[in-house]
């Protein structure tokens, strides 16, 4: 297995979460699900520098002073590769939303509707924690697409 690194990030604006319905993907784990936005880093990135680059290829929106809120693993998510996700928030922002994302649909979620949302269910877990002042990495584990179990501690 080899390590993937990557970012996540959720925009917010007013009492909502930017969340992308990722529907590029037909046929894999990754099908009807939401989330933030973000990817893979590239070679000699830092997950600051990604976080930016993906949420303007994804949405259009520049970012700026993105907030690192947690680390977390996902031990052979795919099948194949260990990731490991820095995952961000973001309030300060200029630029237009795309109409249309390479990735899915965007669209602003009011905050409270975001756990209602078909999302990944370990995600759950760390996303009533976004708003935190505490720094957190998990682990969580998934056989098949489905949530096995997670852990997560705080800092």
């Amino acid at each position: 297995m080899r390590p993937i690194s990557s970012t996540l990030c959720y925009v917010k604006k007013g009492g909502r979460t930017l969340m992308l319905h990722r529907a590029k993907k037909v046929g894999k784990i990754y099908d009807d699900k939401w989330n933030g936005l973000g990817g893979k880093m590239e070679a000699g990135e830092t997950p600051e520098e990604c976080v930016i680059r993906e949420v303007r290829e994804e949405s259009g929106l520049k970012i700026r002073r993105p907030k690192l809120k947690g680390v977390l693993t996902f031990p052979s998510f795919d099948g194949v590769d260990d990731w490991i996700v820095f995952v961000f928030t973001a309030d300060e922002f200029s630029g237009r939303l795309l109409e249309k994302s390479p990735e899915g649909r965007l669209e602003w979620i009011p905050d409270g509707r975001v756990p209602k949302l078909n999302i990944w269910e370990g995600d759950r877990y760390f996303l009533e924690h976004l708003n935190g002042r505490r720094f957190f990495t998990g682990k969580f584990v998934y056989r098949n697409g489905e949530y096995v179990k997670h852990t997560l501690t705080f800092y």
